[in-house]
């Protein structure tokens, strides 16, 4: 898990950023990893920021493992050495990378397992 303080922005839950060279950082600390003394006087080398809470690992790791098996589903494969001699990937364009997701819907109900950023 990383650190950090999760908040609730928008309706939306997200875990706090804070770069190790921000303003808040070195203002509690780190400024002399910098070598910077006076706080009014600090050059920061880092953001602060937040980004979107996925949960507990757990939960991302069972998503993933529910995507290996379906895979291995789709590919006749039982094990993973199976899958490693038998599965081929082919490389598709960009058309059909956007194809292959769900479109013309405006989605009501997001799965624990996907996201599309175009």
């Amino acid at each position: 898990e990383s650190p950090g303080d999760n908040e609730i922005y928008q309706g939306r839950q997200f875990k706090v950023y804070r770069g190790m060279g921000s303003l808040g950082a070195m203002g509690k600390g780190s400024a002399d990893r910098y070598f910077q003394a006076s706080n009014n006087k600090f050059v920061p080398e880092g953001v602060e920021g937040r980004v979107p809470y996925k949960g507990p690992l757990s939960d991302t790791i069972y998503q993933m493992l529910g995507g290996l098996r379906a895979g291995m589903g789709y590919t006749g494969c039982a094990t993973i050495k199976d899958l490693h001699e038998k599965a081929r990937f082919v490389q598709i364009s960009g058309a059909g990378l956007r194809e292959s997701h769900p479109h013309d819907i405006q989605i009501t109900k997001e799965a624990p397992n996907y996201s599309y950023h175009s």
